[in-house]
């Protein structure tokens, strides 16, 4: 199985798609009159917990794909589901994080015009820490999906492999050629 890394635009998408929800639910909050903006101070704590958890495991996971294969024999062996694992926590937090930061993006669009009440001016705050949190794990996920990469081995799929048979197809196929022309 290949995995394949997170393509450019998810990351886009995901953030446009946080800003309308994040508008759109503040809207609704300034025509119900229900205050929906705003974020409580747990979820930038627990985002950024999530983060350093997540790139903690991306770490390991890079720190033992890179050691040397005669040192990696000391090391406790890597267990493939943790691997996985932590490959799709990379993925899942980038993504979350690029939809949340354009969630409370969105809500802090719409308070800014509000801004002189206590209420909002709170809520901009809280907004913006939020958004600056799920900034940095979006960039801790895509990251650690980059730490998460395996080296190349010398096995089929290698690039040297791939050459080299090449290479040998080329040779084989001039010898026969030439073996051919001498008959």
């Amino acid at each position: 199985m290949k995995a394949r890394r997170t393509p450019w635009w998810c990351y886009v998408l995901a953030a446009a798609l946080g800003v309308l929800a994040g508008i759109g639910l503040a809207k609704y909050g300034e025509i119900s009159g229900l205050p929906l903006v705003g974020a409580p101070w747990i979820v930038p704590v627990v985002l950024a917990i999530l983060g350093f958890v997540v790139l903690y495991m991306a770490l390991q996971i890079h720190k033992y794909t890179t050691t040397d294969p005669e040192k990696r024999a000391q090391l406790k062996p890597l267990d493939p589901q943790k691997a996985f694992a932590t490959l799709v926590s990379c993925k899942a937090l980038g993504v979350a994080g690029a939809a949340l930061a354009g969630w409370y993006g969105g809500q802090l669009i719409m308070s800014l015009p509000h801004g002189e009440a206590t209420f909002y001016s709170q809520a901009i705050l809280e907004c913006a820490i939020a958004a600056i949190v799920c900034i940095a794990d979006m960039i801790i996920g895509i990251v650690g999906e980059w730490l998460c990469q395996i080296p190349p081995i010398d096995g089929p799929e290698s690039p040297k492999m791939k050459t080299a048979t090449q290479r040998n197809r080329y040779a084989a196929a001039a010898t026969k050629s030439v073996t051919q022309t001498k008959a």
